[in-house]
């Protein structure tokens, strides 16, 4: 079986790049194409043979992708795969839309359908993020989104097969792709990820997230601004210097560039990780329990299928000071055992999705063979 890696944009780190790294564990040979490759941003994929399409010869192509939506699409369908056997997309956006002969089997491991087009459209057009130019991009938004929709609903097809990375990702897909999906969760360093060898409560509270606008972190500020509690929030992102604004004195920020054994640190040593947007998964949730720290969290999206309540941690169900304050009234009241957090993390290691993904992609791959030949 001759596989082929597809992801959207190779220029920063995050939990879809865990995802392809776990995937090159299992098939080190696999070629990783993608529209836009950063080889400084994306140092993470010097392990890959990486393809990058013709857009590597635009100007600013690597640093400002946000401004090419409408040849993105035009990028994965120049690709050629015929020499493979299977070609599996990993992606939140344009890459499903590669174009694919009948004898190559492509599986789509869908990490949402594309946010700023379906499920997060009204929070990216609040907020698109481009500083003074905002209401010039909400215009552009306006006028190219029924474009895109259609471009990405037609692209939702060329998949023979969706692997969707939580329930609630494969609801979305359901909903706005009309098309099934299977469950696999995505992998968790649950062996770096580790409890200290002894229980700590922490000073501080605790945010792991990219910096912009639909992760909803300003309420988080403006709670524990109010409630003069210590936050630590770890990340970075282009809406990093609107929420410094509104910070307080007993609020941190803290560069994303960590490496594993230093955000490892921070988890063991947090009181709790606050969770506040509507995720597609939550690997940051994940990682904090497998350190043997509780989460409060939106009662929202993937986390719902992470977070045990009462348990592991607590939910709240709006998005805003006052439901977070009730929830963490409820978790300073409560003891949380570090071994109940750290048995809830172990069901997303990235031994099981080695297992998972591999069996699911190869099964697939011997089922289409099969019809083939039939």
């Amino acid at each position: 079986m001759k596989i082929a890696f597809v992801y959207d944009r190779v220029n920063k780190f995050g939990g879809a790049e865990r995802v392809l790294l776990a995937l090159h564990e299992i098939w080190p040979d696999a070629p990783l194409y993608t529209a836009i490759y950063n080889k400084k941003s994306g140092s993470w994929a010097n392990k890959f043979k990486v393809i990058p399409s013709f857009l590597k010869d635009l100007p600013l192509s690597s640093t400002n992708h946000e401004i090419f939506p409408l040849t993105t699409p035009y990028a994965f369908e120049s690709f050629d795969f015929r020499k493979f056997d299977v070609v599996l997309t990993i992606t939140s956006s344009d890459a499903k839309g590669i174009i694919t002969n009948p004898n190559t089997l492509h599986i789509c491991y869908l990490l949402t359908p594309t946010r700023y087009l379906w499920n997060g459209y009204f929070d990216h057009l609040a907020n698109p993020g481009f500083g003074k130019i905002n209401p010039f991009v909400k215009t552009i938004m306006k006028i190219f989104t029924p474009v895109l929709r259609k471009w990405d609903f037609i692209a939702s097809y060329r998949p023979d097969v969706y692997i969707s990375i939580s329930n609630t990702v494969a609801k979305r897909i359901k909903c706005y792709y009309k098309r099934s999906a299977t469950l696999i969760y995505p992998p968790v360093e649950t062996e770096k990820f580790v409890t200290p060898q002894k229980c700590n409560i922490g000073e501080f509270f605790l945010v792991v997230s990219r910096l912009v606008s639909y992760k909803k972190i300003d309420y988080v500020i403006s709670t524990f601004k109010e409630l003069g509690w210590n936050l630590k929030i770890i990340g970075s992102g282009i809406d990093k210097k609107r929420l410094k604004k509104i910070s307080s004195k007993n609020i941190e920020f803290i560069d994303g560039s960590l490496t594993d054994e230093k955000l490892c640190w921070y988890y063991q040593n947090c009181r709790g990780l606050i969770f506040s947007g509507e995720e597609d998964f939550g690997i940051s949730a994940v990682e904090a329990q497998a350190c043997g720290k509780p989460v409060i969290a939106l009662n929202k999206g993937g986390i719902t299928e992470i977070i045990i309540p009462g348990v592991t941690g607590e939910i709240y169900n709006t998005a805003d000071e006052d439901s977070l304050i009730h929830a963490l009234n409820r978790f300073i009241n409560k003891n949380y055992k570090m071994d109940d957090c750290r048995k809830n993390a172990t069901r997303f290691s990235k031994q099981k999705f080695h297992k998972n993904i591999k069996i699911a992609i190869e099964n697939y791959w011997k089922i289409w063979k099969t019809n083939k030949l039939n």
